[in-house]
C-alpha cells in the first residue's frame, strides 16, 4: 500500500495521560527556598557572632540539601504514564524521568483490568492483564482516583470488545 493511501487512525475510545502531583509549583519552590535561606542566614549570622562560627556553614548545607532533593523531585515529576483504547488496539506508554520510555501494545479483546482493592483504603493498584503478562499502571494516582480512572477504563476496554457501533443514519 502507497505511504498517501494509508486508512485514517482510529478514534480512540479513551486516551488518558497521568503524571504524578506535584503540590508546590515554581513560584512556591522560589518563595520556599527564600524563606529557607533567609532563617539560614539569619540564624548562621546569630552562631557565628556568638563565637560558633563553624556552625554557619552547616546552614548552608542545610539550604543546598534541600534545594538538591526539590530538584530532584521535579526531575521526577517529568515521567509520565499514557492509555490509548482504541477499537484494534491498547497502548500502554510509561515514560522515565529521563525520557526512556516502555510501550506495552495488545488487543483489547484480550485485555481485562484488575483491581487490587483494600477493604479500609480503596483501590490500592490497577493491573492490565493479557496473555499471562501483568502491567501495573496508574501508579501515580490516588485510590479514589485509581478507582474512577479505572471504571472509565474498564468501560473503554468493554466498548472495544463490543466493536463498532453500525448504526443507520436516516
Amino acid at each position: 500500500m502507497a505511504p498517501n493511501n494509508d486508512p485514517k487512525p482510529e478514534p480512540p475510545l479513551f486516551s488518558a495521560v497521568m503524571t504524578p502531583n506535584r503540590s508546590l509549583g515554581k513560584r512556591g519552590f522560589g518563595i520556599l527556598m527564600l524563606a529557607v535561606a533567609g532563617v539560614s542566614f539569619v540564624v548562621g549570622i546569630v552562631f557565628a557572632m556568638a563565637g560558633a562560627w563553624p556552625v554557619t556553614g552547616f546552614f548552608g548545607l542545610d539550604v543546598l540539601l534541600i534545594y538538591w532533593a526539590f530538584r530532584i523531585n521535579y526531575r521526577d515529576g517529568r515521567a509520565y504514564e499514557q492509555i490509548v483504547v482504541t477499537p484494534t488496539e491498547l497502548v500502554f506508554r510509561k515514560v522515565s524521568p529521563r525520557g526512556a520510555a516502555i510501550e506495552w501494545r495488545c488487543n483489547p479483546l484480550w485485555v481485562r483490568l484488575d483491581f487490587d482493592v483494600h477493604e479500609e483504603f480503596g483501590v490500592q493498584s490497577l493491573h492490565l492483564v493479557s496473555r499471562g503478562e501483568r502491567r501495573a499502571i496508574a501508579g501515580f494516582l490516588s485510590p479514589q482516583e485509581k478507582e474512577s480512572f479505572g471504571k472509565a477504563l474498564q468501560a473503554a476496554i468493554a466498548a472495544a470488545k463490543r466493536g463498532p457501533d453500525r448504526t443507520v443514519l436516516a
